[in-house]
């Protein structure tokens, strides 16, 4: 197989991972390093740059020492399909890495962004898995046979990701013998979510616990074995959740086959418990998170804002310390607040020495923000039309406040007012920083006239994938 056909392969591999993560948890980078052979030099291919500021880590571990040579078992001996040495996450900071080692491809190190908002890094790292063993295959692929399937599959990932990391955790919980399947369960969850009843969607708790426990369950109701509703029966499952939807503590159990009845679920025991929240909700196992859910697809948010954009402008104003904190922590009550109660808002964060003057309610008196009273006072004036004003001072200035400003680059019309109002009025005033959340969630923050919440690294990408080719990692060290 000549280098072009190769290279293609990555290339597919790579977008089928981006366009399948970029889905799953937000727009998301990834890159490559690998060695065809046990002597070849490692080639890294990086379009979007995510390994920046991360070479001496690069170099410590893949130039300055040899170890990634190194591999206890026999490659040759292997299989060509279905066999891999996995290779563990490196460290990088922001980075999500995951590689191995297989008959075809002698060593990959797939990397992938980090986002703070994930409920479980464990379906990222078998979505890396998977894209380790799809390169693999197609690198033993001919050419006449080659149908880059590989992205698609990547690309639909999804649930298989999730069920991969829920299967290798509970293998490790209650050991090799699945006694039910969890594809089937995790179906059976997302119709679920997407199932009204009388107008309204799904609430409360279901758990899938292995049969022998679940039997042993002191379970407020019990149906007997000849009368238990399939797990499959979708529209009898969702009029059972109305009898838990009210009271946190109970669940409907099931055994993966059949609903048992209705009691406590102990969150240490090895089950797969669906937390229904209308129009979202959470896969656990156990109490742990694994992802989130929404129309009938799964995400790995947690969907909580957690504004590490906001965090990271605020360490480079000159603050002292306990007030950015306290900036940071009002900020994020606001926000949170506005995401829980699904109503848009927009926060000035006035970083000026004096606050300067903006169109909108001023307040005679400017509110301590660092009361727990005003500050919740500030969250309900949050909800008015207009932005909230805070200043460095801690005290809340005014609200129903108008950004306004001249047209700037980079507007987006299809975000709507509040974004495009923000962007134009950091560009005029640039000691301010301005966080605008949308009724569906979204949150951005802008600073002298731009998105630094906006993903805009993928501009470039089409050049970069046409005509570079995978370099050496030492030519991209610079040695």
């Amino acid at each position: 197989m000549n280098y072009a056909s190769k290279k293609l392969r990555i290339v597919n591999v790579l977008e089928g991972l981006m366009e399948g993560l970029s889905d799953f948890c937000g727009p998301t980078r990834a890159a490559l390093i690998y060695a065809e052979h046990p002597e070849d030099p490692l080639r890294i291919w990086d379009p979007f740059r995510l390994l920046d500021g991360h070479e001496p880590r690069l170099k410590e571990l893949y130039v300055d020492s040899e170890k990634w040579r190194e591999c206890e078992l026999s490659l040759e001996e292997m299989r060509f399909f279905g066999e891999m040495v996995p290779e563990k996450d490196i460290g990088l900071s922001g980075v999500i890495s995951y590689g191995g080692r297989t008959g075809a491809i002698f060593y990959q190190m797939w990397f992938v962004d980090h986002h703070p908002d994930l409920c479980s890094r464990g379906p990222v790292e078998r979505w890396l898995e998977h894209a380790v063993c799809m390169l693999s295959h197609d690198f033993v692929t001919e050419d006449a046979f080659y149908t880059a399937s590989s992205r698609y599959v990547l690309r639909e990932y999804a649930k298989y990701a999730v069920r991969d990391y829920i299967l290798d955790e509970l293998n490790l919980l209650i050991g090799w013998d699945m006694p039910y399947h969890v594809t089937s369960v995790l179906d059976v969850i997302l119709g679920l979510s997407k199932l009204p009843e009388e107008g309204s969607l799904p609430e409360g708790r279901l758990a899938v616990v292995e049969p022998k426990i679940c039997e042993a369950l002191p379970l407020a109701v019990k149906f007997p074995s000849a009368d238990r509703p399939l797990l499959k029966n979708l529209k009898h499952v969702r009029k059972l959740l109305t009898a838990v939807r009210d009271n946190p503590e109970l669940a409907l159990i099931s055994d993966g086959t059949s609903i048992i009845g209705i009691g406590r679920c102990d969150g240490k025991l090895p089950s797969v418990v669906a937390e229904f929240k209308k129009t979202y909700g959470f896969v656990h196992i156990g109490e742990n998170p694994v992802c989130s859910f929404s129309e009938g697809k799964f995400y790995a948010t947690n969907r909580q804002p957690h504004l590490v954009e906001l965090e990271e402008l605020l360490l480079e104003a000159d603050l002292e310390e306990d007030v950015r904190d306290e900036i940071f922590r009002i900020c994020l009550t606001i926000v949170r607040r506005s995401v829980e109660e699904k109503h848009g808002c927009a926060i000035v964060v006035d970083l000026n020495e004096a606050p300067i003057p903006i169109s909108g309610q001023r307040l005679d008196k400017p509110l301590d923000l660092s009361d727990p009273e005003n500050l919740k006072l500030a969250c309900a004036l949050s909800k008015l039309d207009g932005a909230v004003h805070i200043g460095r001072d801690l005290r809340l200035h005014g609200f129903s406040c108008l950004l306004d400003g001249f047209a700037v680059p980079g507007e987006d019309r299809s975000r709507g007012a509040r974004y495009n109002s923000a962007m134009r009025f950091t560009a005029q005033h640039p000691g301010v920083i301005v966080i605008a959340v949308s009724a569906d969630r979204p949150v951005a923050v802008f600073q002298e006239g731009v998105d630094v919440t906006g993903h805009r690294w993928f501009e470039n990408y089409a050049e970069d994938k046409i005509f570079k080719t995978p370099m050496t990692l030492k030519e991209w060290l610079g040695l």
